[in-house]
């Protein structure tokens, strides 16, 4: 049984230390999906870091691509390339940069122009169909991102190819980088939308590891629908002065902030 917490704690202590360093990030997206992204690689996804293109992997596609910050630090983590090279996170001719690159092992594609994920998934999703694998295709998108026309045309062709080895998740922080999603754009009810397009829903604590484990291993939902896991999270989860404070879409922790941060987590060295 993995130690899921000091797992997820550690991750967040490595990200706000890289973003820290390089002068930029998304902070406060990039730990709410913390718990999400360690509940998928450390128990769920089957992957090869030394065999990054493995033909029966299964698909993971961080469509919110700006958050990319914790997802690197666990590619690191597992193997798909060494820890020292955070460190170069979003400096020159570094292949780390503030979304995901397909020039870094372990990502499927370049993402972050936000809509776009999902209907990557759906390709993907329809190929391992028509190929006749057993392969899953897991894309997290955030919940300001679901403003987006393209997320809806994905939605509404994953339900029409009937396609449950597609599974979604909603990164529910409420936040975006313009405030709140439901002042900036009303998304409620959100699962009932997803409902109307032909997907089965289930909502969820984004920040439980071991449920959403269970709940990633126990889709399909249904046969022949895609699934939609509404993970509820909190933005700058971990860190009190971060948490639900819309300015840290993009904010970075000077040194003092930096030390407080981790002393919170219980982190009291980082090893990148």
């Amino acid at each position: 049984m993995k130690d899921f917490s000091l797992i997820a704690r550690t991750r967040r202590a490595e990200l706000l230390t890289m973003i820290h360093r390089a002068g930029t990030g998304h902070t406060g997206g990039a730990l709410s999906s913390v718990d999400i992204l360690v509940a998928l690689y450390y128990g769920v996804l089957s992957y090869r870091p030394d065999e990054p293109r493995w033909p029966e992997r299964d698909r993971f596609i961080l469509s919110k691509g700006h958050s990319v910050e914790g997802l690197l630090c666990i590619l690191a983590d597992v193997g798909f390339f060494p820890k020292s090279e955070l460190n170069t996170f979003s400096q020159y001719q570094s292949r780390l940069i503030g979304h995901p690159s397909v020039k870094v092992p372990g990502i499927e594609i370049c993402s972050g122009a936000l809509g776009h994920g999902l209907s990557a998934g759906v390709g993907m999703a329809l190929g391992a169909k028509r190929m006749g694998k057993s392969w899953i295709t897991f894309v997290l998108m955030g919940d300001g991102e679901q403003a987006e026309g393209s997320i809806w045309e994905g939605a509404m062709a994953a339900a029409h190819y009937q396609l449950d080895n597609l599974v979604a998740i909603i990164d529910r922080n409420h936040l975006q980088i313009s405030g709140d999603t439901e002042s900036v754009m009303s998304l409620e009810n959100l699962a009932e939308k997803w409902i109307s397009f032909g997907w089965v829903v289930k909502e969820c604590n984004g920040h439980d590891v071991v449920r959403l484990v269970e709940q990633f291993e126990s889709c399909p939902l249904q046969t022949g629908k895609p699934t939609l896991v509404i993970a509820h999270t909190i933005k700058g989860k971990g860190v009190n002065s971060m948490e639900n404070i819309a300015k840290w879409h993009h904010g970075v922790p000077d040194a003092n902030q930096l030390r407080q941060a981790l002393d919170e987590l219980g982190i009291k060295e980082v090893d990148l």
